[in-house]
């Protein structure tokens, strides 16, 4: 593949990066996202990128993406008009929930809406009890009239969600066989192949949530595709999973779910093949961008994978406000603001920074779109830490007076202050929520994050990045080359791949080393056939097993890997490898307690692409170009106010070459601020490794 591109849509910028072996070279764009039709942006700035690179559409032989479309969706209630048909008396789990309150001595507990109301929930006369045998036969009959009367509510998309169908999906699956022959234009989602696992609220939660986007997911795929085909497009088409593999534009349309958290994820993958490179394992993945920022723990060079999280949250912080859904993910946290995120003072005269956002229309007021309210963004602009005239390298000046009309009439005024004491809080509330969320997860996993590294991008990702790791006590950050779109670079490097969990209660005791093999073998049948349809030879696909454990009458299991068993006793070395994980976790395992399998499951990935960063030396002149080029005052704290500090271009900075602080290194699409002390070198992959001054 001589000529790949990886397209990153987040909510306010497009991220562009087109690796072209031919010439040996890297090259990055980025271009405003377009909400009402994030394609539009998307086959904009694709363009503008191959103009620049002079090269056509018909060259590129790869296009990697990575989309918020679902999680945007879901957060903001535009998905389809979905119905859910359930067994009888089962209609209404999504409201039950856990019947768990995830804030006990809250009075006012919220939590999200259900996406689907309750008169477009229906229900069908069948059931199977838990071991998948029938109690009472499915009425087809029945089904047809439940649906004709959804359609007649409007329903375009169906969730299916029957009890215990992930021990026998017999019904669902002929349900499914069912509305494609009578109902053709109906899509259609059925719980036993989008989360075949127990837990009948969390997979009823699930299927809806992929019901609610796949229309959207749909249309948008079938418009880009149709668009860079019509643009001489011949290539491949993929797209990044939540769980840090890429698929088929076909799979992704059938189960837009796993998309959730497609972009982020790729930033996580790439601050891992960062650390590699640097010989670092042991780090905290810091992306700020426009909407949000998003943070990830990485211990021992290994990126940690969850098979559930949430989304849409009532209360951003507070697990179990959201929708549950089960789904392979690279473990994320969303730690706070973006650059975009909205700055206002409540009730009680605080300062309060996000969550709700200028996006990208009409963005920050500094952005000259019609934006009035205070952005992190505007903040950062009147500190001097943003060049108002360099902003993507000077192609969209940003209005300095509307950022400081918006900051005095929506913080400073209602304070009592000045606009730069008021910009000045903005940016370090903001800092603090970043570094709160990363030390609450890092107790949560156990992990202590003193002494890691911390990987910092997005576009505002290294204006932030210093006031974030001192109070994290970090021991570096390190910022690497085209670090606003750092995730694009991470579209490039994921290999496709493909999970697959499936629920299935066993006692240990009473399964066979067949038994086991044969459970294991039908879920990598399942994810070779997916990787096949991304043209993938068995021999290509590495799979790795592993399976859900717990000691009988217990609520919650853990994680044990189960790739090169002991042949002669496999389920003899899975006990003890769960005894020693267990260990590990709580201090003390039971004896002689009868252990089952709950959640048996199997990840399949193809070959990685390696990424050499140091083709940016096509973009970087040699050493002894002159990189200083100019001064600008900046705010800096410890000095109490604006101090005239050197401004450095981060493309003529070799190799080897030091910044000390304080100082500002600029690129076309983020600005690293060092202050009084910190000290940057460039190692010799363009990565600007920053030593954060003794506090």
């Amino acid at each position: 593949m001589s000529i790949r591109v990886g397209i990153d849509v987040g909510g306010t910028f497009t991220d562009f990066v087109l690796l072209d072996r031919r010439r040996g070279r890297l090259a990055k764009e980025k271009y405003p996202t377009t909400p009402q039709d994030p394609a539009v942006g998307v086959l904009t700035g694709l363009e503008l990128l191959l103009q620049r690179q002079g090269l056509s559409l018909q060259e590129v032989t790869q296009v990697v993406h990575g989309t918020t479309l679902v999680a945007n969706a879901l957060i903001e209630r535009k998905g389809a008009r979905v119905g859910l048909l359930a067994t009888a008396g089962f209609r209404d789990a999504l409201e039950i929930r856990r019947e768990v309150r995830f804030d006990m001595y809250d009075l006012g507990i919220e939590f999200p809406e259900p996406l689907v109301p309750r008169h477009l929930r229906r229900e069908v006369q069948e059931r199977l009890n838990p071991y998948g045998e029938v109690l009472q036969a499915l009425d087809l009959e029945q089904v047809r009239e439940q649906v004709l009367a959804l359609q007649a509510e409007g329903v375009i998309s169906l969730a299916v969600v029957l009890l215990h169908s992930y021990v026998n999906p017999t019904h669902e699956q002929r349900i499914k066989a069912f509305l494609h022959q009578h109902f053709p234009h109906l899509y259609v989602s059925i719980s036993s192949e989008i989360a075949p696992t127990m837990g009948e609220y969390e997979r009823t939660s699930t299927t809806v949530a992929n019901a609610y986007v796949q229309p959207l997911v749909e249309q948008y795929l079938r418009h880009l595709q149709e668009g860079l085909q019509a643009r001489g497009f011949q290539g491949d088409f993929f797209l990044m999973s939540s769980a840090g593999g890429t698929m088929t534009a076909e799979t992704a349309a059938q189960y837009p779910v796993l998309l959730l958290e497609s972009g982020p994820v790729a930033g996580a993958l790439m601050s891992q093949y960062l650390g590699r490179l640097a010989g670092v394992p042991n780090l905290l993945a810091f992306d700020m961008g426009g909407t949000t920022a998003k943070g990830c723990v990485i211990r021992g060079g290994a990126l940690r994978k969850a098979y559930s999280i949430e989304v849409a949250r009532a209360y951003r912080y507070k697990k179990g406000s959201g929708l549950p859904l089960l789904i392979p993910a690279v473990e994320l946290i969303e730690i706070g603001a973006g650059g975009g995120s909205i700055a206002s003072v409540d009730a009680l005269r605080r300062l309060r920074v996000g969550p709700e956002s200028a996006g990208a229309d009409p963005g920050p007021a500094c952005y000259g779109r019609g934006g009035t309210r205070p952005t992190v963004t505007d903040a950062n602009v009147l500190l001097g830490y943003i060049n108002p005239e360099f902003f993507l390298g000077g192609e969209m000046p940003l209005d300095v007076e509307a950022a400081r009309q918006a900051v005095q009439r929506g913080v400073a005024a209602p304070l009592g202050i000045g606009v730069t004491e008021a910009a000045l809080g903005i940016h370090e509330v903001a800092n603090e929520h970043m570094a709160q969320a990363f030390r609450l997860h890092a107790a949560e996993a156990g992990v202590d994050i003193r002494g890691h590294d911390l990987v910092a991008f997005g576009g505002a990702g290294p204006v932030h990045a210093l006031g974030v790791a001192r109070r994290l006590a970090v021991r570096r950050i390190l910022v690497p080359w085209g670090a606003g779109v750092f995730s694009a670079f991470g579209l490039l490097i994921s290999p496709l791949g493909f999970d697959v969990a499936q629920t299935a209660l066993t006692p240990l005791g009473e399964l066979s080393a067949d038994a086991l093999e044969a459970r294991f073998a039908a879920l990598e049948g399942r994810v070779l056939d997916m990787l096949r349809r991304a043209r993938l030879a068995p021999h290509e696909v590495t799979l790795a097993r592993a399976a859900d454990l717990r000691y009988q009458g217990q609520g919650y299991t853990v994680e044990v890997p189960a790739d090169g068993l002991d042949a002669t006793d496999p389920v003899r070395e899975l006990e003890r490898r769960f005894v020693q994980a267990y260990t590990r976790l709580y201090g003390v395992a039971p004896r002689d307690a009868p252990l089952e399998g709950v959640h048996w499951k199997v990840t399949g990935s193809g070959p990685a692409e390696p990424l050499d960063l140091r083709l940016a030396r096509e973009e970087a002149p040699v050493a002894g170009a002159p990189a200083l080029k100019g001064y600008r005052d900046v705010y800096l704290p410890e000095a109490g106010g604006f101090r005239p500090c050197p401004l450095y271009d981060r493309a003529r900075l070799a190799p080897g070459e030091t910044v000390v602080g304080p100082a500002v290194v600029e690129e076309r699409e983020s600005s690293l601020v060092l202050f009084t002390g910190d000290v940057a070198r460039v190692d010799a992959h363009f990565t600007l490794v920053v030593t954060p001054r003794a506090s």
